[in-house]
C-alpha cells in the first residue's frame, strides 16, 4: 500500500516542475513544529493551542487560525493546562480522531489583486499566513459561566468554556512566494478574533460553536470577498496499530433532514459539508471499540448579508489528485473549465485557485456517488473510469465550505459564524462498503445522519433562540403552525354546491405554533439546568456533613424558556473524581407531576402526549378537586392503567422525578431553617437582619445534609448539582438538565479537621504502616486513582498519610541513624476539609525513592503537642 509520505512526494516532484517551493509530509509538519517548544520570549509570537473538553466532542484550537493539531504551532500542549491535547477525539477519552487539521480561508479583490490568506494550506508549512501578536498581547484567553465567584474567568463569559484568541495576516517573514504565480504574500491587511463557545448539556455536547470578527485594519477596500472553512479529516483511531487513516475518508453535503414535532413532519435545512470515515473500521463482520462510527461536520450559521452565495468542494490530495468539476459554460456561473495549472483536478495551489474555488458556487456531488458520473452527464465532467472505483471507496479527502461575497471597507467589522458539529451512530452496516461504487443509493441508505442533523439544528438554536425576541422589536424569529388534519374545517361560503369559495376554520387548542428560527440577533445561549448550589464541607470521624445554599439555583430563570424551571438538589459522592464513579447519596425535589393528554389524532397512532410544564400538587387540588382547600383530588390515584376522565379530556399523572420532598422523612437532605419565611428580598443586602445567617447568606435557602459510615482513610470527592423539570417548549423539548457532578467537586477525609485536632491534642498517626511496595494501595483508595486526564507516569504516585494534624506544622522523617530523611511543611486552612491530612510521596530530600527500612517521624506546631511515632517500608 502506497503510503501518504510516498505519494505525496509524487506531487512535490510535479508541482516543482511549476514553482519553487517546499511540501512536506506530515510527519515532517510535526517534527518541525517542535522548533517553536518555547516561543513565547518577548518579540516572537505567541503561539499557543488549547482544547475544548467539557463536551463529548474535544476539539483543539491554535491561535493561528487553524484548529485541529495539524497545523499547531508551539510545543502542543494545552495553553492554560500543559496536558497534551488532542486532534478532534469523538467521543471524548475514546482514542478515536476525526481530523487533522481544519483552517480559515479568505479572499478578496484589493485593486486589480486577487489575494488570498489561509491559514493552513494541505501539509505546506510556508502557507500559515496568520500570526497572532507578540507575548503577552496575542495570549489566548479562556473564559466560563462555571466560576461566577473569579471575576478574571466569569466576566463576558458566554458558554462554560470560552477561549478568545486574535491573529492577522500580515506578516510576510517566513511565508513562501506564490506556488503558481511566484508572487509573494501579499496581506489582505485583516484582523480575525476569534472565540470559540463548548458546553456539557446533553442537547449542546456534540458541537463547538465558532464565531469570529472580521476586521479590516488596512487602508484599502476588501471587494468581493469569499471566506471560507477547510477541513482535512484523516479519521481513524489513534490506539493499537491501524496504519494509514488518512486513505480512507468520504466527503458529502446535506442541505435538508427530515424532522418532526409532535404530529408536525417538516423538513429541516441543516447544511452540513460532512466527513467521515468509508466504513468506521469494523473489525471483521463486526465494529469494535477501535471503530470510527461517527462523523463530523461544518455549517454555517451566521454570515454579513442574508443572501449569499455559498460553495461546496472537495478534492483528493496527493496520488491521482481530483475533485469534482463543472464542464464548460454549466452550472451556475457558466465558465470555462478552469485550468488549475497542476496538471490535476483537485488541489487548489496558489491565491487565484484558491479564489475560484471559495466563489465557483458548485456543490459538488457527494464522494461515494463518482461511479454515477459517466461521459454523458450534462454537468460533470466525467471522472477516470480506472480510478473512480477508488475514488467512490474513499481516499485522503478534504472539503472546503466557503460564502460570499462581502465588502469590508477599512475599520469595517464582519461577524461570522459556524459549528463544528459530530453525530454518533453514523455507520450502520459493517459490510456497507461492499455497496460500492456500483450500489451508491443502498450505501447511502445505510448511512445514519440523524445525530449529526439534530446536533447541528441544535447548534443553529444555541446561537440564535427560536422564540426569543433579543432586541425588543417585536421580532420572534420564524415560525411553522402545524394543525391535526382533524382540527382543520372549510366553512363554505355559499350554498350553492358548484360554489367551492370556502374559508379555513382551525379549531382552536389543536395547532402548535413551531419557532424554527430565532431574531437574527445572536444570543449563544442554550437551555441549561439551575446553577449549581455553594456548598461547604465539615468532616468527622466517619462522616461528612454537607451545608449548601439555593439562592441561585432556585431563582434563576431558563434562557430558553424564560421561566423558573428549578426542580431539585442531589448530593454525590465519589472515591475519585471521575464523572462516572459518582454515586448519588441523597436527592431532594419538588413535588409536582406532569399531565399526559390523549391525543385521538396522533399519528400513526392515537396516544398520549405531553404539553405543559409539571403541575404542583396545589394547583391540581385547585382544577381538579371540589376546592382547593379541600385536598379532595390525588394524582397518584390517576396512573396510565387508570386514566382520569375529565369534561372532554383523558390524561394521567405521572411524579415529575421522585416527589422526595418532605424533607428528613423521604430524603436525608433537610432545611437548616425550617420555620424560616420566604424572604423579603432575593438580594441578600437589602434583607431582614433576621433572614440572614451570621455569613450572610439567606436562611430560607440552607440546607444540610450528612453522609455518613464513610472510612477516614481515604478522601471522599463529594458534589452537590441542581436540575430541573426539562422545557416543554415546542422549540425544545428537552428532558430535565442537571448540573455536573464532577465539576467544582470538593475533596474531603471523614476524619476531624485540623482545628479541632489542635483542641482535643489528638494522636497523629500514618497509613498505610507497614507500607509494602506490593500493597494494593492505588485501588483501595491510599494512592491517588487514575482518572482519565492523568497520565500513566503520575499514576504512580506512591503516598504515605499522616492524620489528625494540626493545620500548621513541620513534619519530619527519620533513618534510624538519626539523619533527616524528609521534611514537609504542612500549611493549610483550618476550614478546609482536609486540612488535618497530609501526604509524604517516599521521596527523600535528594529526591530519590526511600528504600526498606525503619524510620521515625515526629510532629511540631505551634500550640500541639509534639508527637513522635514510627513507620516500616517494605520495598
Amino acid at each position: 500500500m502506497i503510503k501518504k509520505t510516498q505519494f505525496l512526494m509524487i506531487g512535490i516532484v510535479i508541482l516543482s516542475l511549476i514553482a519553487s517551493s517546499t511540501t512536506f509530509s506530515r510527519a515532517f509538519v510535526e517534527t518541525h513544529n517542535k522548533k517553536y517548544l518555547n516561543n513565547l520570549s518577548a518579540g516572537l509570537p505567541a503561539y499557543g493551542i488549547v482544547a475544548h473538553r467539557i463536551g463529548t466532542i474535544s476539539l483543539s484550537l491554535n491561535n493561528n487560525g487553524s484548529f485541529g493539531k495539524g497545523f499547531q504551532e508551539g510545543n502542543g500542549r494545552d495553553y492554560f493546562t500543559g496536558q497534551s491535547v488532542p486532534s478532534c477525539e469523538y467521543p471524548i477519552s475514546s482514542n478515536i480522531d476525526y481530523l487533522f487539521a481544519g483552517a480559515f480561508w479568505i479572499g478578496a479583490v484589493v485593486g486589480r489583486d486577487t489575494l488570498v490568506s489561509t491559514a493552513a494550506d494541505g501539509w505546506s508549512l510556508d502557507y500559515q499566513e496568520f500570526v497572532p501578536d507578540e507575548y503577552p498581547f496575542g495570549a489566548i484567553q479562556k473564559r466560563s459561566t462555571l466560576f461566577p465567584e473569579i471575576d478574571s474567568l466569569f466576566d463576558g463569559a458566554v458558554s462554560e468554556e470560552d477561549y478568545l484568541m486574535v491573529y492577522r495576516d500580515t506578516g510576510t517573514v517566513g511565508i513562501a512566494n506564490d506556488i503558481i504565480s511566484g508572487r509573494p504574500h501579499t496581506p489582505l491587511n485583516i484582523e480575525v478574533t476569534q472565540r470559540t463557545f463548548a458546553w456539557s448539556y446533553d442537547y449542546a455536547d456534540d458541537f463547538v460553536l465558532f464565531d469570529y470578527e472580521i476586521r479590516n485594519i488596512g487602508i484599502k477596500r476588501l471587494e468581493k470577498v469569499y471566506m471560507g472553512i477547510y477541513v482535512d479529516g484523516d479519521v481513524g483511531s489513534t490506539s493499537g496499530d491501524v496504519p494509514n487513516v488518512y486513505l480512507d475518508d468520504i466527503s458529502g453535503f446535506i442541505e435538508t433532514f427530515p424532522s418532526k414535532f409532535r404530529n408536525c413532519d417538516y423538513i429541516d435545512t441543516v447544511n452540513i459539508a460532512w466527513l467521515a470515515d468509508n466504513d468506521g473500521d469494523p473489525v471483521g463482520s463486526d465494529f469494535g471499540e477501535n471503530s470510527c462510527r461517527a462523523v463530523t461536520g461544518t455549517r454555517i450559521i451566521r454570515t454579513p448579508a442574508k443572501e449569499l452565495e455559498v460553495s461546496y468542494n472537495w478534492w483528493i490530495s496527493g496520488d491521482n489528485d481530483f475533485g469534482p468539476r463543472e464542464r464548460d459554460f454549466v452550472g451556475k456561473l457558466k465558465e470555462k473549465l478552469r485550468d488549475l495549472g497542476t496538471g490535476f483536478l483537485g488541489t487548489p495551489e496558489g491565491d487565484a485557485n484558491k479564489y475560484y474555488f471559495m466563489r465557483n458556487r458548485e456543490f459538488d456531488y457527494d464522494q461515494h456517488r463518482i461511479g454515477t458520473i459517466g461521459s454523458n452527464d450534462p454537468l460533470w465532467l466525467e471522472p477516470d473510469p480506472q480510478l473512480a472505483a477508488a475514488w467512490a471507496r474513499g481516499l485522503d479527502t478534504r472539503y472546503l465550505l466557503s460564502f460570499g461575497p462581502f465588502t469590508i471597507d477599512p475599520g469595517e467589522r464582519l461577524p461570522v459564524s459556524f459549528a463544528y458539529v459530530a453525530g454518533d451512530n453514523f455507520h450502520q452496516d459493517p459490510h456497507n462498503l461492499d455497496n460500492l461504487p456500483d450500489n451508491p443509493d443502498i450505501f447511502y441508505k445505510n448511512l445514519n445522519f440523524k445525530e449529526l442533523a439534530t446536533n447541528a439544528s441544535w447548534a443553529a438554536r444555541v446561537y440564535d433562540n427560536p422564540g426569543v425576541d433579543t432586541d425588543d422589536d417585536g421580532n420572534f424569529g420564524k415560525f411553522r403552525v402545524c394543525c391535526n388534519d382533524s382540527t382543520i374545517t372549510y366553512d363554505t361560503l355559499s350554498t350553492d354546491p358548484l360554489e367551492i369559495d370556502t374559508t379555513v376554520i382551525f379549531v382552536e387548542g389543536d395547532c402548535d405554533t413551531l419557532f424554527y428560527e430565532g431574531d437574527g440577533i445572536p444570543d449563544f445561549k442554550g437551555a441549561s439546568p439551575p446553577p449549581a448550589p455553594s456548598f461547604t464541607l465539615t468532616p468527622d470521624v466517619g462522616s461528612i456533613h454537607v451545608r449548601f445554599n439555593g439562592l441561585r439555583s432556585e431563582t434563576t430563570r431558563d434562557v430558553f424558556s424564560r421561566i423558573i424551571d428549578f426542580e431539585g438538589y442531589r448530593v454525590y459522592y465519589s472515591r475519585d473524581e471521575r464523572e462516572s464513579s459518582f454515586s448519588m447519596y441523597a436527592s431532594y425535589d419538588l413535588e409536582n407531576y406532569n399531565k399526559f393528554i390523549w391525543d385521538e389524532s396522533k399519528f400513526p397512532d392515537p396516544g398520549y402526549i405531553l404539553i405543559d410544564k409539571p403541575f404542583t400538587l396545589d394547583t391540581l387540588i385547585c382544577l381538579y378537586g371540589d376546592s382547593c382547600n379541600s385536598g379532595s383530588f390525588s394524582p397518584d390515584f390517576y396512573p396510565r392503567s387508570n386514566p382520569f376522565e375529565f369534561g372532554d379530556s383523558t390524561f394521567y399523572f405521572e411524579p415529575q422525578d421522585f416527589n422526595a420532598s418532605t424533607f428528613g422523612v423521604n430524603t436525608p437532605i433537610r432545611k437548616i431553617y425550617p420555620d424560616q419565611p420566604y424572604p423579603s428580598s432575593l438580594i441578600p443586602d437589602s434583607a431582614q437582619v433576621d433572614e440572614l445567617t451570621e455569613d450572610g447568606f439567606l436562611k430560607y435557602f440552607e440546607y444540610e445534609t450528612t453522609i455518613e459510615n464513610l472510612l477516614p482513610t481515604v478522601p471522599y470527592y463529594v458534589n452537590v448539582t441542581a436540575f430541573d423539570f426539562g422545557s416543554r417548549s415546542p422549540e425544545s423539548q428537552l428532558s430535565a438538565l442537571e448540573t455536573s457532578k464532577s465539576l467544582n467537586a470538593k475533596a474531603a477525609y471523614a476524619n476531624s479537621r485540623a482545628d479541632k485536632n489542635v483542641s482535643a491534642n489528638k494522636k497523629v498517626y500514618t497509613y498505610p504502616n507497614p507500607y509494602r511496595y506490593d500493597g494494593n494501595y492505588k485501588e483501595d483508595g491510599y494512592e491517588r486513582k487514575p482518572t482519565e486526564q492523568l497520565s500513566s507516569a503520575r499514576d504512580r504516585i506512591r503516598a504515605i498519610h499522616f492524620a489528625n494534624l494540626p493545620p500548621k506544622c513541620t513534619i519530619k522523617i527519620f533513618s534510624l541513624d538519626g539523619d533527616l530523611v524528609r521534611e514537609i511543611i504542612h500549611d493549610s486552612d483550618p476550614l478546609s476539609p482536609t486540612s488535618g491530612e497530609e501526604k509524604w510521596d517516599l521521596i527523600t530530600r535528594n529526591t530519590q525513592l526511600t528504600v526498606s527500612g525503619l524510620y521515625y517521624w515526629s510532629v511540631e506546631g505551634d500550640g500541639f503537642k509534639t508527637q513522635i511515632g514510627k513507620l516500616v517500608i517494605i520495598m
